[in-house]
């Protein structure tokens, strides 16, 4: 096939002008040519396309793929993530991962909070702050956790997340309405052990590709997998595969989880347990990083999946997902989206 890339490079945005922890999310080209390299060795030719508008700019000049790889995290807006592949379905063109519903959902972790809960899937209970006026509404019992509703990889959380009474939650709030401008998610602290699963497939046919155990080493900041911690994890993280009874309860939350929230194809769910030991949903990420050194990618490596096979095994369900009736058809009723049939 010929396999078209989108991707948000960070050299691009740094640039442009935006900070480290603007870009964090990003793609370095280290990423772009791993999966150009994986792509290429099982027959694909490639063509790196690019962010959004360079996508709109090649629409534009009739350009079109057999399927579009695409990793473009967007810039702004709770929909940024949906972008690329609202414009991919507007052409009728095959992408991998996610549709624009899912991923604008899950990025808004308090949408998906909300819907995994009318599931059934244990989770944090939690309030959405849109301004510190919010706050007088707020009755969760401390400690509280604190973080931006729609931003990945860990940005916003640090040591001052957790948060022990009204005073700090209150600091807390501003600061991060300031700094992030958007809502804040405020749930109960979860103190346990905190899990990945990573998730190969789409509805029925999806199983997990293991399950990720992250320990926080003696030089991270305690309790919580922060940016920093996330940023330095060569020395503050351990990762290892986890297989007793916590760990196949994870693997059934995240299951549900990725069924109910309609994703597809491969990435993670993130997990955590409460103070009884009940495996609790904290996020999906549909549009997992794929960087040599990135979570899923270590997890996969863990379980004895190498790069190569990864990225082939996400192709295939989308070649699958593609395959089944022509990319012009409209779905039939019975195919709605798992979240539009609550």
């Amino acid at each position: 096939m010929m396999v078209g890339i989108t991707y948000d490079l960070r050299e691009d945005y740094l640039r442009q002008g935006c900070d480290e922890e603007d870009v964090v999310e990003f793609d370095c080209v280290e990423t772009i040519l791993a999966i150009e390299s994986a792509l290429g060795w099982l027959g694909h030719a490639t063509d790196r396309i690019g962010d959004v508008r360079a996508l709109v700019r090649r629409l534009e000049e009739g350009d079109r793929w057999d399927l579009v790889f695409n990793i473009a995290e967007g810039l702004q807006g709770f929909g940024r993530q949906a972008l690329v592949p609202a414009l991919l379905d507007a052409y009728a063109i095959p992408y991998t991962f996610s549709d624009p519903l899912t991923l604008a959902l899950t990025l808004h972790k308090g949408m998906a909070k909300h819907v995994a809960r009318d599931r059934g899937i244990a989770t944090a209970d939690f309030e959405i702050v849109g301004a510190v006026a919010d706050l007088d509404n707020v009755a969760l019992p401390f400690p509280l956790f604190v973080k931006p509703v729609a931003e990945g990889t860990s940005k916003g959380i640090g040591q001052t997340s957790k948060v022990q009474d009204g005073t700090e939650l209150r600091a807390q709030c501003a600061r991060l309405l300031a700094r992030y401008r958007q809502p804040v998610l405020v749930e109960t602290f979860l103190p346990g052990r905190e899990f990945t699963v990573g998730i190969l497939g789409t509805g029925e046919a999806c199983d997990a590709l293991g399950v990720m155990e992250n320990l926080l080493q003696q030089e991270a900041e305690p309790e919580i997998y922060s940016y920093a911690n996330k940023k330095y994890y060569e020395r503050r993280v351990r990762f290892r595969l986890a297989a007793d009874a916590a760990a196949a309860a994870a693997v059934q939350t995240a299951l549900d989880v990725w069924r109910s929230l309609g994703c597809r194809d491969g990435g993670r769910v993130d997990l955590r347990c409460d103070t009884a030991g009940r495996v609790c949903f904290l996020e999906a990420n549909p549009l997992a990083g794929l960087h040599p050194n990135s979570d899923l990618v270590i997890l996969a490596r863990l379980s004895g999946v190498p790069y190569v096979e990864l990225i082939e095994q996400i192709v295939a369900s989308a070649v699958r997902r593609c395959g089944a009736r022509s990319a012009r058809a409209a779905p039939a009723f019975g195919e709605l989206h798992p979240a539009a049939q609550l």
